[in-house]
């Protein structure tokens, strides 16, 4: 049988000897800064650079920043797509989804990844045309400056972005910043090439730095894309987050909890849903075993951030087990 549990409530079941307990940060407050506000200061500004880049490209003639604007267009889907997700992930568990939203979180980034891939390939593509075709560059001192411009912009957003990512736990919210990082330093390659066509006057140098930046957005994708899926995939938590699991319950006095078993964690968006099964000495009341049971739900939370903890309440058996006795099998 399943402890359900919404919006911080805790809810027992004493036949089953299950003892759930809801996220709720250890502080008991909410970082300040909201997730759908930040998304939307990304949206805001890569509305304006790809504006800029598109007029900086069109006066230019150059490659390099014709893919930047691209780059950043594809950085906006990605900032939209975050902007949604995050209010949705932040929406309470209902009938249909008993475990929350927050995946969603991570099904963005999985689309984030996938969409700077894309972009990537636009870019090899227009570049090599360009190289095979031959094109002229004119007007630099625009061009120069509009890169420049973007690239602090980039700096400074995805900076911020990266603060609140981190407030929240926020996979949408990181992956909309390494977008933005991305974007800002492939900016600084096509502003190192832009002054060495004008500098040199050999206008293939253009192509080539557009090129180069597609191998960085590439790198940029694959590392977002690899990231999401293992959470989708439910893969286990961080070593070090079950190893703080082990040492709450080890370190708990009391001689009536014996051992535990089955331990297990998955991440969700930026929740963490972890379970156990905790092992009393006979003759340990049921009244006892509840009680210590949501006592270690609490000193879990406490150290892992947005964990949803249910515990499984059994008897030991004749002989005293060791606590961490889960370490090569967190099955059995």
């Amino acid at each position: 049988m399943n402890a359900g549990r919404t919006g911080g409530e805790r809810h027992e079941d004493a036949v089953s000897g299950l003892v759930g307990s809801g996220p709720i940060a250890p502080s008991g407050v909410r970082p300040a800064g909201s997730k759908p506000a930040a998304a939307r200061l990304s949206i805001i500004s890569n509305t304006a650079l790809i504006a800029l880049k598109v007029v900086a490209g069109a006066i230019t003639g150059s490659i390099a920043i014709i893919t930047e604007a691209l780059h950043s267009s594809i950085d906006l889907l990605a900032s939209i797509v975050a902007y949604f997700s995050v209010r949705k992930a932040d929406e309470p568990a209902d009938a249909d989804h008993m475990y929350g939203h927050a995946k969603i979180e991570n099904l963005a980034a999985a689309i984030e990844g996938m969409l700077i891939l894309v972009g990537a390939g636009v870019i090899v593509y227009v570049a090599v045309r360009r190289l095979s075709i031959g094109a002229e560059v004119e007007a630099l001192g625009f061009g120069i400056a509009a890169v420049a411009v973007s690239t602090v912009v980039n700096v400074g957003v995805s900076a911020y972005l990266y603060r609140r990512a981190r407030a929240h736990d926020s996979p949408a919210l990181e992956a909309d910043a390494a977008h933005l990082r991305a974007d800002a330093v492939t900016s600084v390659a096509v502003l190192i090439g832009l002054v060495l066509v004008e500098v040199t006057g050999i206008v293939e140098l253009d192509s080539i730095v557009a090129l180069v930046v597609a191998v960085a957005i590439v790198y940029a994708g694959v590392r977002i894309l690899t990231r999401s899926s293992r959470v989708l995939v439910d893969e286990a938590l961080p070593p070090d987050e079950l190893d703080a699991v082990r040492e709450a319950i080890d370190s708990y006095p009391d001689p009536e909890l014996i051992g535990f078993h089955k331990l297990r964690g998955r991440r969700a968006g930026s929740a963490r849903h972890i379970d156990f099964h905790l092992q009393f000495a006979p003759g340990t009341t049921l009244e006892r075993a509840h009680s210590i049971g949501h006592e270690l739900a609490d000193q879990v939370r406490a150290r892992i951030r947005g964990a949803e903890v249910l515990v499984h309440l059994e008897p030991g058996g004749l002989g005293r087990r060791p606590r961490a006795d889960d370490r090569d099998d967190p099955t059995g």
